[in-house]
């Protein structure tokens, strides 16, 4: 491996500093992303067609049926949210609470029907509005600021893991050699070196979601948003796992939002807030 000072680099550990801590030290935390209002309808994003009207449609809607005002269930419906800089959060509810709809929709993936998610990363002077960004700069976003880390770890099958790690990285601009420097590194921080080369298929489970952290990790984003990043794990690995998340992610200063049903895995987190039907509690 060359000795060139990459940008992705693994922080090193640290002493614990000898000074006494000063006043900035205890300085509350501010928000890094904030929702207001968030509303998802997605019966109002993609109306149901009449069959009448639409050859290819599956099913019929009587005319008369179709006239009546129905109240429907809203996916996400009001919310407000906040998450502070380097803050951990657990979102629990039952299935179809809207979990995963809020975090996709405070990660940028999905736009709201209405309501605004303001991004504010540390040390700028504004915040963006995600809601009112075009795609491509909120997929840039994604790719710079944002880390990812869902249930099947969603790895490409066909490349090794030093490259699905890289991949991220070299998406946003940085060279093969810079990457894969990274990505090694993160490797080795993880103790999972000896899978360099190896594809998602030759590895548990437990190892995939390890290389999926470090895939998250490895660009140094903001926020890391993980969906169910145990669910498909036994119990012990997936205390072994949610343990490396919160590690490396407070190691580089990230916060962290985390949907899960499990309490097991929300007890990682600073701070758990509840859905049910569309709203948090």
């Amino acid at each position: 491996m060359s000795n060139i000072a990459y940008p992705y680099q693994p922080s090193a550990p640290t002493t614990a500093p000898t000074a006494a801590p000063t006043t900035a030290q205890f300085a509350p935390r501010r928000p890094i992303l904030t929702a207001t209002n968030l509303t998802m309808d997605y019966a109002a994003k993609h109306p149901n067609t009449n069959a009448s009207t639409n050859p290819n449609a599956n099913v019929f809607t009587p005319p008369a049926a179709a006239a009546m005002p129905m109240a429907r269930p809203l996916a996400l419906n009001s919310v407000n949210f906040r998450l502070n800089t380097k803050e951990t959060v657990a979102v629990m509810g039952p299935s179809g609470s809207g979990k995963s709809t809020l975090l996709h929709v405070l990660a940028g993936i999905d736009k709201p029907t209405s309501g605004r998610v303001l991004y504010q990363p540390p040390n700028a002077a504004s915040a963006q509005d995600l809601t009112a960004l075009p795609d491509a700069e909120r997929t840039m976003l994604r790719r710079s600021a944002f880390g990812f880390v869902f249930q099947s770890g969603q790895l490409l099958p066909e490349l090794p893991a030093v490259e699905n790690i890289a991949l991220p990285m070299m998406l946003g601009g940085v060279s093969y050699a810079q990457a894969t420097d990274c990505a090694l590194l993160w490797l080795e921080r993880l103790g999972l070196k000896a899978l360099a080369a190896q594809r998602p298929g030759e590895m548990s489970g437990g190892q995939m979601q390890r290389i999926a952290i470090a895939r998250a990790l490895a660009a140094r984003p903001n926020v890391v948003f993980a969906d169910e990043p145990t669910g498909a794990l036994d119990q012990a690995t997936g205390r072994e796992v949610m343990a490396i998340l919160m590690a490396a992610a407070h190691e580089n200063d990230a916060a962290v939002i985390v949907v899960t049903h499990d309490p097991n895995v929300a007890s990682f987190c600073s701070r758990t807030v509840t859905m049910q039907d569309g709203a948090l509690q």
